[in-house]
């Protein structure tokens, strides 16, 4: 399990140190940040499971963190850092519920042990979550709404549950997500849900637009209202008249455009690129990005009353590293996909490879996934898919990765060998490929680098059928 660490101090060679003193413990999912103005915004990307946090900040400090994390991100775990004379902080800091909190400089042992204690209490948290929750696939009413999004993860089940309860409304909706976390098919399964559902769904992507061009294909235009204009032209506010319009990359709308989208929300009502002529407009608009649009807000670059018109309802997709057991699951998925489209015999994933994609953090996300399930398919030469038709960036990047999560945390079907004897592992080992295999003795072999006859007598061995 994946549990990233803020550090958060004022002082630059305290965060080196810590670095160093964590990377020789193999504790290596950290991060830093020596501006506390900063913190806020860092943890509302909700990647840090564990924050150590220096007490005596200037502007902001690690109790007005602390306050803020546990009234807004309770399940983050915090240790405190703090000086000789400052104990008295540390106890407020305790009642506010830290972890746990270490007097500088601390021993390295003590914060080592602190924190896999931290980390170990994160994990069991979260397990608990999913096992109270008993998010399966199940627990969605509408199969087939959801029947393009494919996951076993409790924590995109949950979104998906949430998606569920808003579609019906007719509030528009804003989805955040990284690309290729599956934003268009979160909205196309918006629209399945709702009342609009045998009307049109229409999805445009802002960002490959030119400005000057977007407002004429969105709003439509009318005749001669520039050149080479030669009839009046329906925009996609028309072409998704009763439906949906899914507006994809909305942080790259122009200001000029936000302005008449605002108007669209709010009035219902839009005017075509050259026409004085006031059309309703009745479509639901859901809308996605990847940017932090409250920076784009801060920059000047998106307006904050469309933003609070568009952020009735939220939707926060989880990238796939946060999707538990999802790679594994996902990738043999592709594998059958890719094997059947290009007409290749690649039935299963060598463990080797399995191993690498489990550890890779895909920042693509899905979509990289599947391209590169699909790459390695099409320069694949046998029937197991092996690490040397994986992509080199890939391979390069697996020599400086973590090891691979444990094989019940990553939901690949790996039976637990502790304590067993080598013959006992062995025959386990056999066994879960041929269940990979589908109990298919010839690919079987290849994977385990046997020949058939060879497997023969490991069956024979161990009186496997």
């Amino acid at each position: 399990m994946v549990n990233p660490i803020l550090i958060i101090d004022d002082e630059r060679p305290i965060l080196n140190s810590l670095m160093v003193t964590l990377a020789q413990h193999e504790i290596d999912d950290v991060d830093t940040l020596q501006d506390s103005r900063q913190a806020f915004q860092r943890i509302a990307d909700g990647k840090y499971k564990l924050l150590l946090l220096d007490m005596d900040m200037p502007e902001v400090t690690g109790l007005d963190i602390l306050r803020h994390v546990r009234e807004h991100h309770p399940d983050i775990e915090c240790i405190i850092l703090t000086g000789v004379g400052d104990v008295q902080m540390a106890v407020d800091a305790m009642k506010l519920g830290a972890f746990d909190y270490l007097t500088k400089p601390a021993s390295q042992d003590r914060l080592v042990f602190t924190i896999r204690r931290a980390l170990e209490k994160v994990q069991m948290k979260e397990e608990l979550t999913a096992l109270r929750s008993g998010l399966t696939r199940q627990s969605l009413k509408s199969q087939s709404a959801f029947e393009e999004i494919l996951t076993r993860s409790a924590a995109m089940i949950s979104v998906l549950v949430r998606v569920e309860q808003m579609a019906p409304t007719r509030a528009p909706v804003l989805i955040w997500g990284e690309s290729g976390t599956g934003k268009e098919l979160v909205a196309q399964a918006i629209h399945n849900l709702s009342r609009r559902a045998n009307r049109k769904f229409v999805a445009v992507n802002a960002g490959v637009f030119a400005a000057e061009l977007f407002a004429s294909e969105f709003f439509g235009y009318a005749k001669g209202a520039f050149t080479g204009a030669h009839k009046n032209h329906p925009g996609f506010l028309e072409d998704a008249h009763g439906g949906t319009l899914f507006l994809d990359e909305i942080g790259e709308l122009p200001l000029e455009v936000q302005v008449k989208l605002l108007r669209v929300l709010q009035e219902g009502e839009f005017f075509r690129v050259g026409s004085t002529e006031k059309r309703k407009a009745d479509v639901r608009i859901v809308a996605a990005t990847n940017k932090d649009l409250h920076q784009e807000i801060r920059k000047g670059t998106f307006r904050k009353d469309l933003f609070y018109r568009l952020n009735i309802n939220t939707v926060q997709l989880p990238p796939l590293w946060q999707r538990e057991g999802d790679v594994a699951y996902l990738a043999h998925h592709f594998l059958r996909q890719a094997a059947a489209e290009n007409e290749r015999d690649v039935v299963a994933i060598a463990d080797p490879a399995l191993d690498v994609m489990l550890r890779y953090d895909y920042p693509g996300n899905v979509r990289e996934l599947k391209n590169i399930i699909e790459g390695a398919v099409i320069v694949e030469q046998t029937e197991v898919l092996t690490l040397e038709s994986l992509p080199p960036y890939l391979l390069d990047a697996a020599r400086s990765m973590k090891p691979a999560k444990s094989p019940v945390s990553s939901g690949a079907s790996v039976p637990e060998t502790a304590g067993a004897t080598l013959a006992q592992v062995e025959e386990a080992h056999i066994m879960r490929v041929l269940e990979k295999t589908g109990g298919n003795k010839t690919h079987a072999a290849r994977v385990l680098g046997l020949s058939r006859a060879g497997l023969h007598l490991k069956l024979k061995k161990f009186h496997i059928t």
